[in-house]
């Protein structure tokens, strides 16, 4: 993968800063289709000198809070840096870094959507697993555990009872999310199993899919996901009709997501949330890095990265004509 000094600088590009070399095989494809020239770079790891200069073109961050699971420890630190320096050289960045912020922190999420009237489940943070037991028994059971930088379901645990969380914390089964916050939450029952996740695209909605989850709580939509063994870092998600765009998705809630996504600076998400029995609505997770599911979008027809390509492209040509103009 390229480092800075390799980067293409001839002319402007649209420049995908990624550690996850799957999740961008379809955006490549998308990129090549519509002519939109393009390069990658690779933030596992590398050099960033402060005094040189950014390529010019538009940067669209799509750094993952699961990097860890992949080796990728420090990369969404890498980023940080990097996308602090684009931000100094004025260049053009989709996702900067309060989007990089909301990706890594399920508490930075809850509380920056709370002002706008988008309710989250009830949640304690928690550092140290010897407090956990305590901040369940406050919230009431059943809870749910999870990590507070996670991505595809990591470290989520359904308990029932005090017992239960007890047993779960004295044994192998429990994992510390990798910046130590474990998140204790009000589980949300519904009335059938399924979550819906609400795709956005330069502040507009893509589309809505309705996620089966009789099977668990690892929602990557990705097809890499689907295709890898147990073993993997990714967890398997069962093939067919697991992720179903809805046709006509319509919510009272997405006027408040948007201006959420847009006082975050963030242009391209995809927002989870379940609704109860009574049909109240409960958004409880944020991903900035989206993926989605080819299955569901050959039956539906719409192609979410297609539209990222054109949106991302749109952006380049806007930047080369203020260029030229200047």
């Amino acid at each position: 993968m390229p480092a800075l000094r390799s980067l293409p600088r001839s002319r402007p590009h649209v420049y995908v800063l990624h550690e996850n070399d799957e999740w961008v095989v379809s955006l490549r494809r998308e990129f090549e289709a519509l002519g939109v020239p393009f390069a990658e770079w690779f933030l596992d790891h590398g050099v960033l000198d402060l005094a040189s200069t950014p390529p010019e073109g538009v940067f669209y961050n799509r750094m993952s809070a699961s990097s860890h699971t992949r080796s990728h420890r420090y990369a969404p630190e890498f980023t940080a840096a990097v996308l602090a320096w684009l931000k100094r050289h004025g260049r053009t960045v989709v996702n900067g870094p309060r989007a990089l912020q909301l990706e890594i922190s399920k508490v930075e999420q809850y509380e920056a959507m709370k002002p706008f009237g988008i309710e989250t489940p009830a949640t304690v943070a928690v550092v140290g697993r010897e407090h956990i037991a305590a901040a369940a028994d406050s919230i009431g059971y059943p809870v749910i555990l999870k990590h507070n930088r996670a991505g595809r379901g990591l470290g989520v645990k359904l308990l029932f009872s005090r017992a239960a969380i007890e047993e779960h914390l004295s044994g192998d089964g429990f994992e510390e999310s990798v910046d130590g916050i474990t998140l204790v939450q009000r589980y949300i029952e519904a009335p059938a199993p399924f979550i819906t996740r609400v795709e956005f695209v330069g502040g507009h909605l893509l589309y809505a899919v309705r996620v089966d989850t009789s099977e668990g709580f690892e929602l990557c939509p990705a097809d890499v996901c689907q295709a890898e063994s147990v073993e993997s870092a990714c967890p398997v998600v069962t093939p067919g009709d697991k992720f179903q765009i809805i046709p006509d998705f319509e919510h009272s809630l997405v006027p408040a997501w948007q201006t959420f996504l847009a006082a975050n600076n963030v242009g391209i998400a995809g927002i989870e949330f379940i609704v109860d029995a009574e049909g109240r609505a409960y958004t409880y997770d944020v991903n900035t890095n989206t993926n989605y599911n080819a299955d569901a979008e050959a039956r539906d027809g719409r192609r979410g990265m297609r539209t990222i390509a054109a949106y991302l492209g749109g952006l380049l040509s806007e930047r080369a004509g203020i260029a030229s103009a200047a």
